[in-house]
């Protein structure tokens, strides 16, 4: 009996995390609406000791009349604690070597520090009329205010050479949601712009010193007894002009690795 309840539990949590990794969570005020997505992978991991995992995250802003939305101004991004950051030994690059530069030169300059990629899109209000643009997001490792943290590149090359260069500084969380990401947007393109979708996938294996590391690791902390749980992985706040902002929660399911799986 008890290993059937232990085989329908692990069912019931495996079904859970491919429906998690599908939804987004959805949040709306007056006609301004935010989706916001997160996955981790692997999802099977150590109950105990963390292991080397890569996220991906996906927040897109939108309108139900189909009109440009307005600039983000804040984002706060909290994971949950049984996720860690580990940046020790890994090469760093200065926000100002960044900024007015292409990604190909932004890479050049940092390609050491790159702890993710992905695609953005954003809409211009150019010459009066909207136009909608996209390309290649970057993210590299660098401290923000004197403090750990990271930067995401965007480059716009058409209609406008335009480079947007957002710094995250991260600060410990507390209960649940161990991490903080926090930024204030800069402007992009004098304003004139809004970025609609950013996709980043994050995660890096390095070795430092002869040891290996990995940039962002978890274990699934689950009961003893349980093969997997159910938790919340991220938290998000994001703040638009006027005094207005949209939170969201994401839960998501992690399975125990047992003790002869690998990595």
């Amino acid at each position: 009996m008890r290993r059937r309840l232990a085989t329908l539990a692990l069912l019931l949590i495996a079904t859970g995390a491919l429906a998690a990794v599908a939804r987004a969570e959805i949040v709306q005020s007056g006609d301004l609406r935010v989706a916001f997505r997160g996955s981790f992978s692997p999802q099977t991991l150590p109950r105990e000791r963390p292991a080397p995992i890569a996220v991906e995250l996906d927040g897109e802003i939108s309108t139900t009349d189909g009109s440009q939305p307005p600039p983000l101004q804040q984002l706060r991004l909290e994971l949950n604690s049984a996720g860690r950051i580990d940046a020790r030994g890994l090469p760093a690059c200065r926000g100002a070597a960044l900024q007015a530069t292409s990604s190909e030169q932004a890479l050049e300059r940092c390609r050491p520090a790159r702890i993710g990629h992905g695609q953005f899109e954003a809409r211009l209000l150019f010459s009066g009329r909207p136009i909608l643009v996209d390309g290649r997001a970057l993210v590299f490792n660098g401290p923000v205010d004197g403090r750990p943290g990271m930067f995401i590149h965007i480059y716009i090359s058409h209609p406008v050479k335009v480079t947007l260069v957002i710094p995250l500084k991260i600060e410990r969380g507390s209960g649940s949601f161990g991490t903080v990401l926090s930024t204030r947007v800069p402007k992009l393109a004098g304003g004139i712009g809004s970025i609609t979708e950013l996709q980043l996938r994050i995660g890096r294996r390095y070795s430092y010193r002869g040891v290996a590391h990995s940039y962002l690791s978890a274990a699934c902390a689950a009961p003893e007894g349980f093969p997997g749980a159910t938790f919340p992985f991220a938290r998000a706040a994001f703040s638009f002009p006027g005094g207005r902002t949209m939170h969201t929660v994401l839960s998501r399911s992690c399975q125990v690795r047992s003790q002869g799986e690998s990595g």
